[in-house]
C-alpha cells in the first residue's frame, strides 16, 4: 500500500522485515521483488507522486570543486526517483569496463561481467526491453539505421535499447495493491541508528517536514537513495560512530564521479546527413527501440592510455523554410499551457540537465494571433507540402548547416573528488551536502585527445572538416567547459576489503550486518554507459541476497 506520512491518520512508527530508502529505480526494483512473499517491505520516500518544490529543496546544496556542479537540479526528490526525467538508455557494461586497467588506478570491480549477465537479463523486463538479446557492451538488435563504419581500432558503435518505463508511474498500482508492502511518501530518512558497537543498525529515524516524527525497525536497510544521497544519509548517522556509518576509512563520499560532457567542435561538411540521420534517437514521433552510439574502441583507450567516452552528433539546422517556421509556431501555440507544479518543476530541471546543444525551436509570441499564423502557414503551403515529402521519404525536413559534437565521457577514481556535509541546514535540520567534483590528469587526457580522435574521424566519414573548440588544443592550465550528466557514481565504491571501499560484492557497508546500499554509488568506476541498467541489475541481486538472508533470519526464529 502506498500512504502518505503527512496524513496524520497514517503510522508514526513502522515494524518491517526489510527497509528500503528511496523509490526510484533501484528502490522499487528490491521492493518489487517481495510482493506476494512473508517480507514485510517499507519503503522510505521523501517525495510525492509528483514533483514538489518544497521536497525538491531538500536536495540543495553547494558546489566547492574546481568544476561547478549543481546539487538539486541534477536530481529528482520524488517517487519513481530522478529516473522520472530519464531518456530510457539502456546499456550494459563491457568486460573491459568492469576490469582492472593498469593505467586506470583504482579500476576494477570485485565482480565480473560473467556474474552480472544473469542479472542484466533479468533487469530486462523490469525495464522493458526484453524484446533485445544483449552481449557485453551492446545489445544485439540492428538499428533502423546502418551506423558509420568506422576504424575499429579507434571507433566503434555499440548499440542501446531504450526503455519506455517511468518507474513510478509503472508500477505504482502494483506496489499500492501489495500487502506485504507498505511506502510511506513525504518521509523523510533523518539517520540511521546503530548498536553501541556500531555493529548493526537498529532503527531508521524519520521525519515530515511538518514536524512530524518517528522509526522504522526492520532486520534488513537498503540505501537507495541516489549516489549523492547515500554518502550524505551514512555521513548524517554519525550518534555512534562521528564519522557517520561505514566510514571507518573515510571512504564515505570519496570517489565522487560523473559523466563529463562538453561541446567538442562542429563539423562543417557538405553532406552533414551521411554523419548525423544513423545517430538520430527518434524515427518520426516515437523513440527508436535501440540506438547505436559512437564510442572508444578498448584499443584506442589502451593505446592512448585514456578513459572511455562516446560522442553524438547534433544536427544543427540551417535557414527554416518560412511556411516550415509557421507550421512549428502554430503547433506550438496550440499546446496547454503549463500550470501545474509538478510539470513547471520537471520543465525547469529538463532545461538545466539538458545534455546536447540548444537547438533552434521556433515559439509563439505570449499571445499568439492564430489567425496570423494560420495565414502565414498558407501562404507557406509550398515549404510544407514539400517538408511532408521529404519526411515520407525519410529524409530531413529542414536541411542542416553544420554538425556539433557533444562528448560524454568517463571519469577515473579520484578519492579526491567528494560529497561532503556543509555547514548549512535544510527544512528538516539536517546539514546540507556539499560537493566537490574534481577532474583529474587522466579525466583531462581523455577528453582533449578524444575530442581530436572523434572529430577528425567522423569528419572524414562526410568528408568534413573538425573546427574544435579552442580548449582542445590549449595548454592543460587551461579549464575544460564540461558539466555533468547526472549520473553520480562512486561515493560509496564496492570493494573486497574495507580500507578500498564502502561496500562489499553483495553491497553489505563493511562493518555493518544489516545495512546495504543499492544504486550507483556501488559503481568503482563508471565507464561512459547510461548507468540504470547496471542499477536495475545489481538491485535484483540484492534483493536475491536479501531474500536469503530474511529467510535464514526467519528459519533461525531471529526477530
Amino acid at each position: 500500500m502506498i500512504i502518505d506520512y503527512l496524513d496524520s491518520t497514517s503510522p508514526n512508527d513502522v515494524e518491517a522485515d526489510l527497509c528500503i530508502v528511496g523509490a526510484g529505480a533501484a528502490g522499487i526494483a528490491i521492493a518489487r521483488s517481495f510482493i506476494g512473499t512473508g517480507t514485510r517491505v517499507c519503503v522510505v520516500e521523501g517525495g510525492g507522486l509528483a514533483g514538489e518544490e518544497r521536497s525538491q529543496s531538500l536536495y540543495e546544496g553547494e558546489s566547492i570543486g574546481s568544476t561547478p556542479f549543481d546539487t538539486s537540479s541534477s536530481r529528482m526528490r520524488v517517487f519513481g526517483g530522478s529516473c522520472t526525467l530519464w531518456g530510457g538508455g539502456c546499456i550494459t557494461f563491457s568486460r573491459h569496463d568492469l576490469a582492472e586497467r593498469d593505467w586506470v588506478p583504482g579500476s576494477g570491480w570485485p565482480l565480473s561481467y560473467d556474474e552480472l549477465e544473469p542479472w542484466y537479463a533479468q533487469a530486462r523486463g523490469y525495464l522493458g526491453i526484453d524484446a533485445h538479446d544483449f552481449t557485453d557492451g551492446s545489445f544485439l538488435t540492428p538499428p533502423a539505421r546502418t551506423p558509420c563504419s568506422f576504424d575499429e581500432g579507434t571507433l566503434v558503435n555499440p548499440v542501446f535499447a531504450r526503455s519506455p518505463m517511468f518507474f513510478g508511474k509503472h508500477y505504482r498500482e502494483e506496489l499500492d495493491a501489495a500487502e506485504n508492502i507498505m511506502v510511506l511518501l513525504h518521509a523523510n530518512l533523518m539517520s540511521l541508528e546503530a548498536t553501541a558497537d556500531g555493529a548493526s543498525v537498529t532503527h531508521a529515524c524519520i521525519g515530515g517536514m511538518d514536524g512530524r516524527r518517528g522509526r522504522i525497525t526492520a532486520r534488513q536497510y537498503v540505501l537507495a537513495a541516489g549516489g549523492i544521497e547515500n554518502a550524505r544519509l551514512l555521513l548524517l548517522s554519525d550518534s555512534v560512530s562521528p564519522e557517520g556509518l561505514g566510514n571507518a576509512h573515510d571512504l564515505v563520499g570519496r570517489y565522487f564521479m560523473d559523466h563529463p560532457s562538453g561541446r567538442l567542435g562542429v563539423v562543417a561538411t557538405d553532406d552533414p546527413d551521411a554523419l548525423t540521420r544513423p545517430y538520430e534517437r527518434h524515427l518520426g514521433k516515437a523513440a527508436a527501440p535501440v540506438s547505436p552510439e559512437i564510442a572508444l574502441s578498448v584499443q584506442a583507450q589502451r593505446e592512448h592510455q585514456m578513459l572511455a567516452g562516446r560522442v553524438h552528433p547534433f544536427p544543427i539546422e540551417g535557414k527554416v523554410p518560412f511556411g516550415v517556421r509557421a507550421l512549428r509556431e502554430f503547433r506550438a501555440a496550440m499546446r496547454p499551457p503549463v500550470r501545474d507544479e509538478a510539470e513547471l518543476l520537471e520543465m525547469r530541471m529538463c532545461e538545466s540537465m539538458r545534455n546536447g546543444p540548444m537547438l533552434a525551436t521556433a515559439l509563439p509570441a505570449a499571445t499568439p494571433n492564430l489567425g496570423m499564423l494560420a495565414l502565414r502557414m498558407g501562404l507557406g503551403a509550398g515549404d510544407i507540402v514539400r517538408a511532408f515529402a521529404k519526411k515520407l521519404a525519410d529524409r530531413p525536413t529542414v536541411r542542416s548547416q553544420h554538425v556539433e559534437l557533444i562528448g560524454y565521457f568517463e571519469q577515473a577514481p579520484n578519492r579526491d573528488s567528494r560529497v561532503m556535509l556543509g555547514e548549512d541546514t535544510d527544512a528538516l535540520g539536517l546539514r546540507k551536502v556539499s560537493v566537490d567534483w574534481q577532474l583529474s590528469d587522466i579525466d583531462r587526457h581523455t577528453i582533449r585527445t578524444a575530442a581530436r580522435l572523434f572529430g577528425e574521424h567522423l569528419a572524414r566519414t562526410c568528408n568534413g572538416r573538425f573546427e574544435p573548440e579552442p580548449w582542445v588544443d590549449a595548454n592543460d592550465n587551461m579549464p575544460l567547459p564540461v558539466h555533468g550528466t547526472a549520473h553520480h557514481l562512486g561515493t560509496t565504491r564496492m570493494a573486497e576489503h574495507a580500507e578500498e571501499g564502502v561496500v562489499d560484492r553483495d553491497c553489505r557497508v563493511h562493518g555493518l550486518a544489516n545495512l546495504h546500499v543499492a544504486g550507483s554509488s556501488v559503481f568503482p568506476t563508471g565507464g561512459w554507459a547510461f548507468p540504470t541498467f547496471t542499477i536495475v541489475a545489481l538491485s535484483l541481486r540484492l534483493a536475491a541476497h536479501l531474500q536469503v538472508l530474511l529467510t535464514d533470519c526467519n528459519v533461525a526464529g531471529i526477530t
